[in-house]
C-alpha cells in the first residue's frame, strides 16, 4: 500500500477541487490547474477531505504520484511556488523588461529570455532572481532553463546558481602543476 497515496488532501479556504473520471481541476486565487487521472485512479470526498482511491490491478506507484501531483496543484493555486537564483560574476546582471528578461552573462551580447505566460520573474539587486508561479513543474523548468544559460563554472564559480547551492571549486592547471613540481 502506498503511504503517500493514502494521505488525505485538505483544500484550504479560497480554493476548490472538482474531480471527475478523467481529470481533477483545482481553482484558487493564483490560478487554475488540471491534473489528468490515469485509468484505475479516482478521487473521493470523505469527511471534508479528498482521498485518492486505486482500483485492484492498478500500478501502486501511480497512487502516490497522482496524489502528490494533486496536492502540489492545491498548494500552487493557494500559495504558489518559487525558486531563487543567484547570478555570480563581475558584470553579470539581469533586468526584467515587460514579458522578457535581459541577462548580461559575460557573452558578447545580452540574452533576451521570454517569460512564459502564467509565470513571473522578479529581479532584486540585479543579481538575485525569483521565479514564481502556481505550477511546480513549470516554475522548476523555467529556473533550470535560466540556470542553463550560464551554468556555474567549477573553476571560477561564476554563473547562475540556485540560492544555497553548494559548489565544489576545482583547482586550475597552475595549482595542479605546482603540486607535480614538488614531487
Amino acid at each position: 500500500m502506498s503511504r503517500i497515496g493514502n494521505k488525505v488532501i485538505t483544500v484550504p479556504a479560497g480554493a476548490t477541487l472538482q474531480a471527475d473520471a478523467r481529470t481533477v481541476t483545482v481553482k484558487g486565487p493564483k490560478g487554475t490547474l488540471e491534473v489528468a487521472l490515469p485509468l484505475g485512479i479516482r478521487f473521493d470526498k470523505q469527511d471534508g477531505h479528498w482521498v485518492t482511491q486505486r482500483d485492484e490491478g492498478t500500478d501502486p506507484a501511480l497512487h502516490g504520484l497522482i496524489r502528490s501531483l494533486v496536492a502540489n496543484a492545491v498548494r500552487g493555486v493557494s500559495q504558489g511556488f518559487e525558486k531563487h537564483l543567484d547570478i555570480v560574476g563581475i558584470g553579470y546582471r539581469a533586468e526584467v523588461k515587460g514579458d522578457t528578461i535581459a541577462l548580461n552573462l559575460g557573452y558578447s551580447h545580452p540574452i533576451e529570455f521570454a517569460i512564459p505566460q502564467g509565470l513571473s520573474v522578479s529581479v532584486e539587486k540585479q543579481t538575485h532572481m525569483i521565479v514564481r508561479g502556481a505550477d511546480k513543474q513549470r516554475v522548476g523548468q523555467l529556473a533550470a532553463d535560466l540556470r542553463r544559460l550560464r551554468p556555474p563554472d567549477p573553476y571560477k564559480n561564476k554563473g547562475i546558481r540556485y540560492t544555497g547551492e553548494k559548489l565544489k571549486k576545482k583547482a586550475g592547471k597552475a595549482a595542479a602543476g605546482a603540486g607535480a613540481a614538488k614531487q
